[in-house]
């Protein structure tokens, strides 16, 4: 497989996370046997940061008020 195609397979669907407060924490998490916190990020009110799954993170957690936007649709976390 060359590299291009390798990066491909690893590289994942990419999201959208809006902070509707200040102090949204956007927390990666670890792929494999045991899932770890990797990465954390910090928003306030308006900021937005583009995503991405990928060969280590498997998983987001968020703290606060944003609304995440997936291919699969929006999720506002004040419902």
């Amino acid at each position: 497989m060359d590299r291009k195609m390798a990066s491909e397979t690893v590289q994942g669907d990419y999201f959208v996370i809006k902070a509707k407060e200040n102090g949204v924490h956007v927390i990666g998490l670890t792929r494999g046997h045991d899932t770890r916190f990797h990465h954390t990020e910090k928003l306030d009110k308006g900021e937005v940061m583009i995503a991405q799954f990928t060969e280590h993170t498997s998983a987001v957690k968020i703290r606060g008020k944003a609304v995440v936007i997936t291919r699969f649709g929006t999720v506002d976390t004040d419902e």
